[in-house]
């Protein structure tokens, strides 16, 4: 019933920059948090960032100062602007939601659950 979309990821050159967009579908009223994680090969995901409804953000420490997180509480998107890229940011990034209140039309029932995005790969490489 809410699906998350991620785009924007790509091929960029290590010092480059990329915006990667994500935008939840569905019957929404409310979205508590939104954020991006990360997942690496061969290692486990991890934290980016992530940004609640009043705007409030979290980010992981190794990348405060060139990754910044936004969100539209309107439209139910969120975007994670990345600078300075390096080689070691190379990974799967995925969007999550927590908190997403919707109305569920299978059960007629107003829900709260999490959702995670499908995922978009992000490398850096010369």
């Amino acid at each position: 019933q809410v699906q998350l979309v991620e785009s924007g990821g790509g091929l960029v050159q290590p010092g480059g920059s990329l915006r990667l967009s994500c935008a939840a579908s569905g019957s929404i009223f409310s979205i508590a948090a939104m954020g991006w994680y990360r997942q690496a090969p061969g290692k486990q995901r991890e934290l980016v960032a992530t940004i609640t409804r009043d705007r409030s953000t979290n980010y992981a420490d190794s990348l405060k100062g060139r990754f910044t997180i936004s969100r539209n509480n309107t439209e139910n998107t969120v975007s994670l602007q990345m600078n300075s890229l390096k080689p070691e940011d190379t990974a799967v990034y995925y969007c999550k939601a927590d908190g997403v209140r919707y109305f569920d039309y299978n059960r007629d029932y107003v829900m709260t659950e999490n959702y995670w995005g499908r995922g978009t790969q992000v490398t850096v490489s010369s």
